[in-house]
């Protein structure tokens, strides 16, 4: 076993602070777009790398929603597929990034934006979701070099006005700038949990299937990216620290590094209440009625199985880093129910990383339920020295 490596690290917060109810009240606002390439898209189990001792994964649930697509309304066009997708995670695609990006893997592209250097903005109809979904890709400063390069995965939080651009506006050009690394930045919901619902009255709410099976192949099929384990990070805030979480264990072999800020870790300790929280949100903002995990009876399985510290051996191997805050303000109910039950988590995950000695960062910082910019910059460094190199 790797030896345990807990911090905790009690500095004031520096820079740019963002404040975000992920899976609460208030909502932060996140933008990006990424180009693609091949890499074999993961509708099914991926299997973990070779020497891991972990099983493949299961497939992807999906939803059986009852109300049409709004997509159906509008009639828009897709164009040609032109990724092909390969037969191996460890192959390299021929996307070079120098042409536009081209439609693939369920995605079509109704809208591009493709003139600034860094930032490539696509939306995409998607049979997976019942609007248009949008994702922004961040390149590093130096991808005219030819290289390829690793690529990080950030997830928004939840709320209404969080989206794809959320993190655009939280400074992410900044932040990044100088690092050999792409960010790939995509809409995740108001509440849509980073999960295949049980049930939706809004149309398709898929957004598991539409990350992992359709958007992280398309990413590997039209960017110069590397399209394995070690190729792949993920990260997220609030809401999207969860997703992160969710989707590393899930999904062993896609992510050498995970990443949680502020986001939740544990969906089963005081009685469910994030697992509640998760229904009544997604309900309330996302689903018409429906449900992320059933109402009033849930899907055990799936909670079992999207819950970080029923996974806690799917980490091994990985890098993971999680921050929360000690302080949230206690005349603000949302910011300290969030962030109160956000560290309980974080802190019960710990101690199970602890007892399985899977080694691990772990910080506690002052405030409450918001984006730090500082602690993410050091969590940058760290997801470059893990990934492959450019």
């Amino acid at each position: 076993m790797v030896a345990l490596s807990t911090r905790v690290h009690k500095g004031c917060s520096a820079g740019i602070e963002k404040r975000d109810p992920s899976f609460g009240c208030r909502v932060p606002t996140i933008p990006v777009a990424f180009p693609p390439r091949t890499f074999p898209s993961p509708s099914f189990p991926e299997s973990a790398p070779p020497d891991s001792p972990f099983p493949t994964e299961v497939a992807l649930q999906k939803s059986s929603p009852s109300g049409p697509s709004r997509r159906r309304l509008f009639g828009l066009a897709g164009g040609a597929t032109a990724a092909t997708l390969l037969g191996g995670a460890g192959v390299l695609a021929s996307a070079t990034g120098a042409h536009a990006a081209s439609d693939g893997f369920g995605l079509r592209i109704v809208e591009r934006g493709e003139n600034d250097p860094r930032m490539k903005y696509y939306r995409f109809a998607t049979d997976e979701i019942g609007w248009d979904p949008a994702v922004n890709v961040l390149l590093p400063d130096d991808y005219a070099s030819g290289r390829r390069y690793p690529v990080l995965y950030l997830f928004h939080g939840g709320g209404v006005g969080q989206d794809f651009m959320s993190f655009d506006r939280a400074g992410i050009r900044e932040l990044t700038a100088g690092r050999p690394l792409i960010v790939v930045m995509p809409d995740g919901g108001p509440a849509g949990w980073y999960s295949n619902p049980v049930h939706s009255n809004a149309g398709p709410r898929n957004w598991e299937t539409f990350h992992i099976a359709q958007l992280l192949p398309w990413i590997d099929a039209n960017f110069r990216t590397y399209a394995e384990f070690d190729g792949r990070a993920v990260a997220g805030f609030s809401m999207g620290g969860f997703g992160a979480l969710k989707y590393a264990a899930k999904y062993y072999g896609h992510f050498a590094s995970v990443s949680s800020h502020s986001g939740p870790a544990s969906l089963r300790r005081d009685a469910g209440l994030v697992t509640h929280w998760a229904n009544v949100s997604s309900a309330a903002a996302e689903l018409a009625g429906g449900s992320v995990y059933g109402v009033p009876l849930w899907d055990e399985r799936r909670v079992s199985a999207d819950n970080p510290v029923e996974q806690v051996a799917r980490y091994g191997g990985k890098r993971v880093f999680l921050v929360a805050g000690t302080s949230p303000e206690p005349v603000n109910w949302a910011d300290w129910v969030t962030e109160t039950q956000v560290l309980a988590g974080q802190r019960e995950f710990r101690d199970r990383l602890n007892d399985a000695g899977i080694a691990h960062e772990q910080y506690e910082e002052p405030g409450g339920h918001l984006f730090r910019a500082h602690m993410f910059s050091r969590d940058l460094d760290g997801v470059v020295a893990r990934l492959r190199k450019a």
